[in-house]
């Protein structure tokens, strides 16, 4: 490792940002980072040579990532889920992902230690959160009867969503998103990150749930110290209701 250069280092990367993944490129920069402060840490390396490309490499534009919204829309995406004749495990990961309102990254990243199916709760750890905090997860019973699905498939593995060339290692972070694309949403319509977007939207405008017990749900972080520090609590007891309104909210819509 001592003779890894920047230079070097740079090198790998812009054939990544040739290819034109520029987040892809700073995550990896971001990772090989990570690396070399533990090697740092162990007396393995004196440096860590991904500091010195911090400015080096093309930033992404950041896009607003679309989503739908509208409930009947909404509903009939659900329903060409639920009939999508692919992989099971991949209309199974559609599915928790609309109903859990996670991140893809969490979905295909899931374990199956994780889960505690008799407090109906998954527990994501703090290094696969950009909080970097434990994040709880209520599982309504429709996620419940999903999980129990995917366990008889993949439950003798580590991971919920195992890739198709290795169990050793979770589904590709593309599966997801080419799937909607399969199934005729184009990337200006949906993304697998749009999902929460359509959560978010339609709990606030139910005007049911506490906005922070919606953010919580969302994991996302207060921007302002003072507001996080008030805003903090876990509201576990409202986001166990949401979870579940929110799951009988989606058959709803597929029924309309």
């Amino acid at each position: 490792m001592t003779e890894i250069t920047a230079p070097m280092i740079l090198k790998t990367l812009r054939k990544v940002e040739a290819k034109g993944n520029y987040e892809t490129a700073h995550r990896l920069r971001a990772r090989i980072g990570s690396i070399f402060r533990y090697a740092v840490a162990s007396g393995i390396a004196e440096t860590d040579p991904t500091y010195a490309l911090r400015d080096a490499l093309i930033r992404p534009t950041r896009v607003h990532r679309t989503a739908i919204t509208e409930p009947k829309a909404l509903g009939q995406l659900m329903r060409e889920i639920d009939v999508f004749e692919g992989q099971t495990t991949t209309r199974i990961g559609l599915q928790l992902l609309a109903i859990l309102a996670k991140r893809p990254e969490d979905i295909r990243n899931a374990k199956w230690e994780e889960f505690d199916f008799k407090e109906a709760v998954w527990s994501i750890p703090a290094p696969r959160m950009k909080m970097r905090r434990d994040h709880l997860v209520p599982l309504p019973r429709h996620a419940l009867s999903l999980l129990e699905e995917m366990r008889a498939i993949t439950g003798e593995g580590t991971y919920l969503f195992p890739s198709l060339r290795s169990w050793h290692w979770p589904m590709s972070e593309n599966t997801l998103n080419a799937t909607l694309r399969r199934m005729g949403y184009s990337g200006e319509e949906m993304t697998a990150h749009g999902f929460r977007a359509s959560f978010s939207t339609l709990a606030n405008e139910s005007r049911l749930w506490n906005p922070d017990a919606i953010e919580r749900a969302l994991a996302h972080v207060e921007k302002s110290e003072v507001r996080r520090a008030y805003a903090w609590g876990e509201h576990w007891e409202e986001r166990v209701r949401l979870a579940d309104w929110w799951a009988g909210y989606l058959d709803k819509v597929k029924a309309v």
